[in-house]
């Protein structure tokens, strides 16, 4: 179909070095459109911006800490430099450290606020800086939550309340951008990526989750990059303000 077809657009992945982020840079090339995958390692990608090229889309190499919104702006700058105006920001970067899992008590300030910081304040800061090519040319926001966004997880509090601030987040933004701009959220639920897989080689956890999954599996990363192509493109001409749910059921239950 035409609507899906990114054809003359530029994307921009942040968090896109590996895992959903990589699968969503790929997908975004495959369907047309330039994209500049960023994240903290240069090498990583360069990796990537190669694979998009290799899929006869141009690319680029800038490297962004999305805490940081000078930083921001400057690997912003650099992708209008090489590829034009942005038409797309994927906010995929997230974190999930060892050091903000545990009971509330557990946690500390630093390791609360790291994760809100990026998952959260990444996202809002990285919509902010490209808000006026997104206004100026109909663009489009998709914000990558978790199902932790749609309901509680025991000892991932923080974790958790990112991603419902960034569901929230993708409501509230909807309503002040729309009608120049959608906003919108995927929210996948088990992915075999790096963050995963230490749970996926629990066979006892494992085998819970797929139990309560009525699709019996874990996702791919390319099975989410779906949605946000879908979400990113004309074939989602009048969805706004909503999030998709990529969790194979998981949240049916």
């Amino acid at each position: 179909m035409d609507e899906f077809d990114l054809t003359g657009r530029t994307a921009v992945v942040t968090g896109g070095s590996r895992g959903i982020g990589r699968a969503i840079a790929h997908g975004l090339a495959e369907a047309g459109a330039d994209v500049a995958p960023l994240s903290r390692s240069r090498e990583d990608v360069a990796t990537v911006a190669a694979e998009v090229e290799e899929r006869g889309r141009d690319s680029t190499v800038a490297t962004c800490d999305v805490t940081e919104a000078d930083d921001v702006r400057e690997a912003f700058d650099a992708v209008r430099d090489a590829l034009g105006p942005i038409d797309v920001v994927v906010n995929n970067a997230g974190v999930n450290p060892d050091g903000a899992l545990g009971r509330p008590e557990d946690v500390s300030d630093d390791d609360f606020g790291f994760v809100e910081d990026v998952n959260l304040g990444g996202a809002f800061t990285c919509a902010r800086v490209a808000a006026e090519d997104l206004h100026e040319r109909g663009g489009s926001v998709v914000n990558v939550a978790s199902v932790g966004g749609l309901v509680g997880l025991p000892r991932q509090h923080p974790y958790v309340a990112s991603k419902h601030g960034l569901v929230g987040l993708t409501k509230s933004m909807a309503l002040d951008w729309a009608p120049d701009v959608r906003v919108n959220c995927v929210a996948p639920g088990y992915v075999v990526t790096d963050l995963t897989e230490d749970l996926a080689e629990n066979e006892t956890l494992a085998a819970s989750i797929r139990e309560r999954t009525p699709l019996d599996r874990f996702a791919e990363p390319e099975e989410i990059a779906g949605p946000v192509v879908f979400l990113a493109s004309d074939a989602a001409s009048y969805v706004t303000g909503t999030t998709l749910v990529a969790d194979g059921g998981w949240t049916a239950r």
